[in-house]
């Protein structure tokens, strides 16, 4: 097919089917919305993440400028670190609102709605000692290490 983006309309099977191969194969291939340390998941899933370690901590970089730092919810389960909450439509307005007049958009390539990233925690974080900041449009997650798998030096003491 020479021009394949002009044969997809909505209710196209081929597009649908097309589209369900590639979830699968995503499922499959083990690039699912669970992420790891080592391999951050999705291509153009919201919010885009940084995901790195130092010696001291986990840190975690979540792009998502925009939002109000008050919808965001960071937790921690069984390994787990989860970042949910909502971005609104930029300029939306609660229904029956004093001066709403109706709006076009022609193009809208902005992320809204319901967004949730998930990120597997390795076994040497702490999770009770988690802090999480947002500044900038960057929500800044650390996740410190525990003191036992952190490098130490032993002393060596002679036996007599």
């Amino acid at each position: 097919m020479l021009f394949p983006s002009l044969l997809r309309t909505s209710g196209d099977w081929f597009a649908d089917f097309d589209q369900l191969h590639d979830r699968m194969d995503e499922l499959l291939s083990g690039r699912s919305a669970i992420s790891s340390i080592r391999a951050v998941g999705r291509s153009g899933a919201f919010p885009a993440l940084n995901v790195g370690t130092s010696a001291d901590a986990v840190e975690i970089y979540a792009f998502a400028p925009g939002i109000d730092p008050a919808s965001i919810d960071v937790s921690v389960d069984k390994g787990l670190l989860a970042i949910s909450g909502e971005r609104q439509a930029q300029g939306a307005k609660p229904s029956g609102s004093a001066g709403s007049e109706e709006r076009n958009a022609y193009a809208n390539e902005r992320f809204t709605g319901r967004f949730r990233r998930v990120v597997a925690l390795n076994e040497d974080a702490d999770p009770g000692r988690v802090e999480a900041t947002y500044r900038n449009g960057v929500l800044k997650i650390v996740v410190p290490k525990r003191e036992s798998s952190k490098p130490r030096q032993i002393q060596v003491t002679s036996g007599g």
